[in-house]
């Protein structure tokens, strides 16, 4: 296949997505309303792309994605991403997200002060709600100044975010803390 192919894999959280084109993946996709809410966004994002079976490197990084969002403290290797869709500030803000330690976080001002950009925290921000690998590129883990949620433009928005922490939470061995008392929290 030489157009873009995309696949549905269940995963602790829901269907997630994968958009792969040639060896490299260009896209990943949280979970939707439904299996078919997702297909549906899919192909609408890359109208080329026909549903398939994952080769094996794409299959072993949905694994890897599936091990991530449960107890697995491994962290999927981009290596496989293609990044030519995105800027070069886009570029280091996703560096600087991927360098954030499962079970942490971040404000999008550390962030942004990371990149060498302080006080582009807006920026940040709005790069991280581009980001075309979530999970894999790990924007769930910046928050706001505040410690609130931010921002999440994923299906679900700042619960889904809040979720992603928690899972990463408990499967990091990380103290009780402020997640312990969540009204959404996954119990590990």
């Amino acid at each position: 296949m030489t157009g873009p192919a995309f696949a549905l894999f269940g995963t602790p959280i829901g269907t997630c997505g994968i958009v792969w084109k040639g060896g490299a993946v260009v896209a990943t996709a949280l979970p939707d309303t439904s299996r078919g809410a997702l297909a549906l966004k899919l192909q609408r994002r890359f109208p080329d792309a026909a549903e398939a079976a994952m080769p094996p490197a794409i299959a072993a990084l949905a694994e890897a994605i599936i091990a991530l969002l449960g107890p697995s403290a491994t962290e999927p290797d981009p290596s496989l991403l293609d990044f030519s869709g995105v800027d070069s500030f886009e570029r280091r803000v996703y560096d600087a997200a991927l360098a954030i330690p499962r079970g942490e976080t971040r404000t999008y001002g550390e962030l942004a002060a990371a990149i060498g950009s302080p006080g582009a925290a807006r920026a940040v921000g709005r790069a991280l709600g581009r980001n075309p690998f979530p999970i894999i590129i790990p924007c769930h883990r910046i928050l706001a100044a505040s410690g609130g949620s931010g921002g999440f433009s994923a299906p679900g928005g700042a619960l889904t975010k809040m979720r992603l922490l928690d899972i990463e939470r408990a499967a990091s061995g990380a103290a009780p803390g402020l997640f312990d008392m969540l009204p959404w929290q996954v119990k590990p």
